[in-house]
């Protein structure tokens, strides 16, 4: 499966974006997936996970109640909308893709190419 995450840019503090991964090659619909970020100096963290039915959804504290991870097997299509957005959430994003069953799968082997988040306080 290949991942291409989109809608990153610059936005002011306290703003929104929402970012979307699209798959291709093969349906998402078996797969959990998550969001990932690296901010330049820091390693990557986990941001996000939904699982393969969307039902079940998990977050990282420090965006817990801001962000909020979603899908659309429909359009084989994951999103992050990221509301009340923070100097400290400016970052690569990552969205990642991985057949498992669990909210949060114990690795992800497939990865996008990321998108910049800029966010200026």
């Amino acid at each position: 499966v290949q991942l291409q995450a989109s809608g990153g840019g610059l936005v002011q503090a306290g703003g929104s974006l929402r970012l979307s991964c699209a798959a291709s090659g093969r349906t998402l619909s078996s797969y959990g997936m998550g969001w990932f970020r690296q901010a330049p100096g820091k390693e990557r963290e986990f941001v996000a996970a939904i699982s393969w039915s969307g039902i079940g959804t998990y977050y990282a504290d420090s965006v817990k109640g801001r962000f909020t991870i979603s899908r659309d097997n429909a359009k084989n299509t994951v999103y992050l909308q990221m509301n009340s957005l923070k100097p400290e959430d400016a970052a690569v994003y990552y969205c990642a893709a991985e057949p498992c069953r669990a909210t949060v799968c114990s690795k992800y082997n497939y990865w996008g190419q990321g998108t910049e988040v800029t966010v200026s306080s």
